[in-house]
């Protein structure tokens, strides 16, 4: 049986014991996973500590360009590898994997490693009492060894996220992926150490969060900065480690984001875009849409669309090039989702689709499955459009005015995302410019440019990422002052 080993120091090693692997599609044991100790941790960080002081500290911006390109190149020749790992780790469709998560994956590298050679600094020409003047000038350095905390939803694709602009910009890694799907991070070891990025720079260790790698890792005194992205309270629990020593962090957290359709948007184009940011990935997307307001007109008919849409959606192998719909990541987060669906139908909601379990194959009776679901109904103080579900799930309500809609989809605590639907492009930029959200997509969903901004305001998270963005994070700013 294969298991999962930690990556330390450029080789793969064993943990204190082991945990299961378990594939979300069928509930089957696909693998075991080594536990890290702390031993382990302190380890992974030293060697990254070490490698800043050694070979890759050295190494020259065009060099470590380079290195990421031929990351890319071997992530693209090992493609069928990322795809199906990634595949039995999420238990979401080939399909999937193979046209979005996994060439993005690869893409964050060739990007980052062309954006990090093409970032100017400022410059400035400083007057002094004897005229003769002082040149002010900027230079980027490494921030040092930076932890990576990955989530389960996309694993691969959000890990070098992170991974490519920490190591563009000169620093050293020590990554924990999620312990549900922890495959991906394995092989992307295997990648470095075949391409040589030297020893140290990339370290990965596996375990959970509290009293666990997370924590240790966190608090590590060695560690210069966190990255993650997940829940609103896990972020809370890393920030509080984080104030000791003063870390930076960058935070992606949760949403609970608004999809707006105004009655002269194109139907066709709002519903399959509706049903990708809501059902994609069994809803298990940061940026899905779990509100969605319509204007009154088209209320009805939109309604009726979008359950057509979703009654088409096929839970199946997710090795079938027929499925196009996902099981969640595991029975804990099942029960949860499937508590909210009940706790709507005990608040009066009307089920318009959905609402229980699917009937899926045998063979995919023990899986994660959840159907697709959409409401109507509730109130807007209804627990079920306050909280984030991440599931396959919506609620739907009419609205009237540009005004209501714009407090109604303020009313959260969240601010990652939203969608605006509408032919008028004044009323969509007016509308875009006061939603508080950090990204707001027109006439479109997950449509993203890799040097733009991508972050969240009020609880969905701190900083920017993408970009000359990530590299505000991911190094540090030093002034050079020369009197002429």
């Amino acid at each position: 049986m294969q298991v999962v080993q930690n990556f330390i120091d450029g080789s793969f090693v064993g943990g204190a014991a082991e945990f299961d692997n378990i594939c979300p599609a069928t509930g089957e044991l696909i693998g075991k996973t080594a536990l890290a100790s702390e031993v382990d941790v302190d380890r992974a960080v030293a060697s990254a500590t070490s490698a800043l002081k050694g070979e890759w500290g050295a190494l020259s911006l065009e060099d470590r360009s380079s290195l990421l390109y031929e990351v890319a190149a071997e992530i693209q020749n090992r493609f069928d590898n990322f795809v199906e790992a990634e595949m039995l780790d999420t238990g979401q469709p080939r399909t999937m994997m193979e046209h979005a998560f996994i060439p993005r994956g690869a893409a964050n590298f060739r990007t980052f490693a062309d954006i990090v050679k093409n970032v100017p600094t400022e410059s400035f020409h400083t007057p002094t009492p004897d005229g003769a003047g002082a040149l002010n000038y900027a230079i980027r350095k490494p921030k040092g060894v930076i932890a990576v905390i990955c989530p389960w939803n996309s694993p691969f694709l959000l890990m070098s996220w992170k991974v490519a602009p920490a190591l563009a910009c000169g620093n050293t890694v020590v990554v924990k992926p999620s312990e549900e799907t922890p495959t991906t991070a394995a092989l992307l070891g295997e990648v470095m150490a075949k391409v040589g990025v030297p020893k140290g720079v990339y370290n990965v260790v596996n375990g959970y969060g509290p009293r666990s790698v997370g924590e240790w890792l966190t608090q590590h005194e060695n560690v210069n900065a966190i990255t993650f992205t997940g829940e609103t309270r896990t972020g809370e629990a890393i920030m509080t480690a984080a104030a000791r020593g003063l870390r930076d962090v960058s935070f992606e957290l949760g949403g609970k984001n608004a999809g707006i359709v105004f009655a002269d948007a194109d139907l066709s184009a709002a519903v399959d875009g509706i049903m990708r940011s809501t059902f994609l990935n069994c809803g298990q997307v940061c940026l899905g849409t779990e509100r969605l307001y319509i204007e009154h007109p088209i209320f009805d008919v939109f309604v009726k669309a979008l359950s057509e849409a979703a009654s088409k959606l096929k839970p199946g192998d997710p090795r079938e090039k027929s499925t196009n719909f996902g099981p969640l990541i595991s029975q804990e987060h099942r029960e949860k989702v499937l508590a909210y669906y009940r706790r709507a139908e005990a608040d009066g909601a009307r089920i318009v689709i959905g609402g229980g379990v699917p009937h899926v194959s045998d063979e995919l009776q023990n899986g994660y499955w959840v159907e697709p679901t959409i409401w109507t109904g509730l109130s807007d103080d209804s627990t079920v459009l306050r909280e984030e579900i991440f599931g396959p799930c919506c609620h739907i309500q009419p609205f009237d005015s540009e005004d209501e809609v714009v407090e109604r989809a303020n009313d959260t605590e969240y601010g990652l995302s939203t969608t605006i639907w509408t032919r008028d492009l004044s009323r969509a930029h007016r509308m875009a410019s006061r939603i508080e959200v950090g990204i707001t997509w027109i006439n479109s969903w997950f449509l993203r440019d890799l040097r733009t901004a991508f972050g969240g305001s009020k609880q969905s998270g701190i900083g920017r990422e993408g970009g000359v963005h990530s590299l505000e994070f991911y190094t540090e700013l030093r002034n050079v002052c020369v009197k002429l």
